[in-house]
């Protein structure tokens, strides 16, 4: 049974096509993985299904009576919402009706004998389906979801302006739990998220029954969980039954057969122009050239995918550094209340050091702290000399205004325009891309401009929140190749084993220290 089927889908933002003549079909028990590289479309086709967006064309049917249920990587938390509110507006249209029962209540003294029993009866049906749907339980189930994912305990009356990000997204997965969708729609829901928390959501997604439409680039995780892959690419979304790896195999293959037809091809036309050119002129075969020039005409042409830019990331080596990148005496990070022990902690030069660790108990803080981002509580950070530092935050901010080329040339003024187009198409940004704002872009896009910014700047200190969050496969592995060749020392956060192991000298268990483990 089709849940949902797209048909003739076609999209584009200005000159830039995303879609053309696309076609997709979600059927009961499916668990699909949405894959492709940076800037494909997935999240805008997410955006386009859920009606968040409107394609320039093609037709989008849901079946009828299905409630589905969007874990939205671009979603809005505003100052003033707090964590109770957040997950109370699961059951938004149940307060709806409540509020139109009391509206109701109040006109019940006034109303004539006709009206009173129309209202009654109208009062019965939203009082049974409110009972139905456990509305007088609502605080309890807030709290019993709030507690599976660690959020109970930061305060459900905390602002969510004031979470990380990984938090954030677990207030956002908790609202969704509390929904109970038919169907799960996941942008890259493991962005952020602890070691402990992707287990927690990697078992939910095996035992859950309905469909779902999940984005990663976590690719041991997607093997996971999904039984079907779509592979967004050149502007088509095509189906492969299985998990990620037998996707490559089948897709390596028809690359292969697609290559080896085109060659053909390429040669039959090279040898059917050859015997035009030769024998048009000539009285006795210009029969037999009309009619090569005639196949000619009506072939099919076969044409192969431009390939998409890879990107390359080198790092820049200033001058070595002291012996010592930092150490920290009795140093307590925290805002209004400390989020650590006393800290003394030392780094040396040459060292790659992974911090991992829950969501929210401080490894964003630590690297803000000595970066002097931030003012520590109790303590002091004293850094090392000659110190040429590069540091990767783990978002933009959300009101940039500005295009690639901006952005990179307020980095770097001194650079041509050539110079600023070559950086960031190293980085794997198309022209279409490198023209556009920076808040259009995918999250995958946002971080190749912040990686661009980095890697064309000398350092010797590498501090780097979450640097894979949003990149696709190609560039995960890019970035890991230029990391264990950079000659300096790097102090990361990183919640992916498989991208940090081999990289690695040592590995910081922030929860020993932290006050929120």
């Amino acid at each position: 049974m089709s849940l949902l089927t797209v048909e003739k889908l076609s999209h584009g933002f200005g000159d830039r096509a995303i879609f053309e003549n696309a076609s997709f079909q979600l059927n009961k028990g499916d668990k699909i993985g949405l894959i492709g590289v940076n800037g494909e479309g997935k999240s805008t086709f997410m955006q386009i299904i859920t009606g968040k967006m409107m394609p320039d064309e093609g037709k989008i049917e849901w079946a009828k009576n299905v409630k589905v249920g969007y874990l939205d990587q671009h979603a809005v938390l505003e100052k003033g919402m707090t964590i109770e509110s957040v997950l109370k507006s699961a059951f938004d249209d149940l307060f709806i009706q409540e509020q139109h029962m009391n509206e109701i209540c109040e006109k019940l003294g006034s109303a004539s004998d006709e009206e009173m029993n129309s209202m009654m009866e109208e009062l019965g049906v939203i009082q049974d389906n409110l009972t139905m749907h456990d509305f007088y339980m609502i605080d309890s189930k807030v709290e019993e979801v709030a507690r599976a994912l660690g959020l109970l305990e930061l305060g459900l009356e905390k602002d969510v302006t004031d979470l990380s990000g990984g938090q954030r997204t677990k207030v956002l997965m908790g609202k969704l739990l509390l929904e109970k969708p038919d169907i799960l729609l996941l942008d890259e829901p493991t962005n952020y998220l602890d070691v402990e928390h992707i287990e927690w959501l990697k078992r939910y997604l095996i035992e859950y029954e309905n469909a779902f439409i999940l984005i990663s680039h976590d690719i041991p995780f997607l093997n996971s969980v999904i039984n079907v892959i779509y592979h967004v690419e050149n502007l088509q979304i095509v189906r492969y039954p299985g998990d990620y790896d037998k996707f490559q195999e089948v897709y390596a293959m028809k690359k292969s057969q697609l290559e080896a037809a085109y060659n053909r091809q390429q040669k039959e036309i090279a040898d059917l122009k050859d015997f035009v050119a030769r024998n048009k002129a000539r009285v006795a075969t210009r029969n037999m050239a009309m009619s090569r020039q005639k196949k000619l005409d009506n072939m099919e042409i076969i044409e192969l995918a431009s390939e998409k830019p890879k990107p390359e990331f080198n790092f820049k080596n200033a001058r070595t550094s002291g012996k010592y990148i930092f150490t920290t005496k009795d140093l307590v990070i925290g805002y209004e209340e400390p989020l650590s022990s006393p800290l003394n902690l030392s780094m040396e030069r040459g060292s790659k050091i992974v911090l991992k660790g829950a969501n929210g108990i401080g490894k964003t803080t630590l690297l803000k702290s000595i970066l002097g981002l931030i003012k520590p509580l109790s303590g002091e950070v004293e850094l090392g000399d000659y110190l040429e530092i590069g540091y990767f935050e783990q978002e933009m901010p959300p009101d940039n205004n500005t295009s690639c080329l901006e952005e990179i040339w307020q980095e770097f003024p001194g650079f041509t325009q050539y110079e600023v187009r070559s950086a960031l198409a190293k980085c794997g940004l198309t022209t279409k891309h490198i023209e556009s704002k920076v808040k259009v872009l995918s999250g995958g896009e946002q971080a190749k401009v912040r990686l661009c910014k980095l890697i064309n700047r000398e350092s010797n200190i590498l501090l780097l929140d979450e640097p894979t969050n949003h990149l696709d496969v190609d560039a995960k592995a890019e970035l890991k190749r230029a990391l264990k060749e950079y000659k300096g020392s790097i102090l990361m956060v990183c919640h992916e084993p498989e991208f940090y192991e081999d990289l690695a000298t040592e590995v910081w268990d922030c929860s020993q220290w932290s006050t929120r483990a």
